[in-house]
């Protein structure tokens, strides 16, 4: 059988996974255990959210909440937007994107490169360009809904529809355990909307419930864990908006909770790249330090996976590459 890596695609869309798994041994010397990554970027539009893309517009065509042409809404840190402007592309939907400006202007570039009409929120007073609070997420979702309405749109809700979730409970986390063998103990991840969370996690606990699952926060916006924000501006985009409650999250599939600082998510992203030769953002150095602390406590000689969730390229122009 020809596998997909070998035969002609009919489009961008048939190229959405499935994604190489690496192990990240020169990170993981002096350590005991292995570190599994999952290389998302590697997608056509350089992260894990152009599984979602697809998943929830391909939902919403079967079910008839999408009509052909009609125009579909997001709002987006800049990883679904690209996703939707690449599925809606090549399927014949117009796509707007809602963000705020506190996200890299990289993203905003290539969504509008891909066919997109990028709508920029300003952020909330206080809040930090290039750190993006939950206070600026809901001023961009008030926007998003003002723009369905006026324009009968169709909203790709990452937050709440179901794609989302099964996009990864579906694709990521099966693939993850043929190509491991099923072997691993641990899984972490950083949380936005929890979609990939929520799906790898209830995948790996049908497999096999002793897999022990984490969410990894902001350090100062540990709010999932039930602490205090003191750190609404933290650097780690994507995620870690202060959200207490996340629809897709399933608490009982939460076998913990890890706090990675800004400068260690950092400092990890630039080794990975340097290391590793695997060049992803804030939230993969987030991933991969959360993983690194579990190899130093609780799963010492054990074997842990994370996603690799986006491309260092969306934030050139951060102080991430200084």
């Amino acid at each position: 059988m020809v596998s997909r890596e070998n035969r002609l695609l009919p489009s961008a869309l048939e190229a959405i996974g499935p994604t190489p798994l690496v192990e990240l041994s020169r990170l993981t010397r002096g350590l005991q255990g292995r570190i599994l990554a999952k290389l998302e970027y590697l997608n056509p539009g350089l992260s894990k959210k152009d599984r979602i893309a697809r998943q929830i517009i391909e939902e919403a065509e079967a079910d008839g909440s999408l009509k052909p042409g009609q125009t579909v809404v997001e709002l987006t840190s800049g990883n679904t937007g690209t996703g939707l402007a690449i599925v809606c592309g090549i399927k014949g939907y117009p796509f707007v994107a809602v963000m705020s400006r506190g996200n890299t202007p990289e993203r905003a570039r290539m969504m509008s490169a891909l066919g997109a009409e990028v709508v920029l929120v300003e952020q909330a007073p206080g809040s930090t360009p290039g750190k993006v609070s939950g206070q600026d997420i809901m001023l961009a979702e008030e926007v998003t809904r003002r723009i369905v309405a006026e324009r009968g749109a169709f909203r790709a809700d990452q937050f709440r529809l179901r794609g989302n979730f099964r996009a990864h409970y579906l694709h990521t986390a099966p693939e993850i355990l043929e190509q491991c063998g099923g072997h691993i103990d641990a899984f972490c991840d950083f949380v936005g909307t929890g979609g990939s969370f929520a799906g790898c996690a209830a995948a790996f606990k049908e497999y096999n419930p002793k897999i022990q699952c984490y969410v990894i926060e902001p350090e100062g916006a540990a709010v999932l864990a039930g602490e205090e924000v003191t750190n609404p501006n933290h650097r780690i985009q994507g995620g870690g908006y202060s959200m207490p409650e996340l629809e897709m999250l399933n608490r009982q599939h939460i076998d913990g909770f890890l706090k990675v600082s800004d400068r260690v998510a950092i400092e990890t992203a630039r080794l990975l790249a340097r290391e590793e030769g695997i060049f992803g953002g804030f939230s993969s150095g987030a991933n991969v330090a959360g993983a690194i602390q579990l190899l130093e406590g609780v799963h010492r000689g054990q074997t842990i996976v994370v996603l690799i969730p986006d491309s260092g390229l969306k934030y050139l122009s951060t102080d991430l590459w200084e």
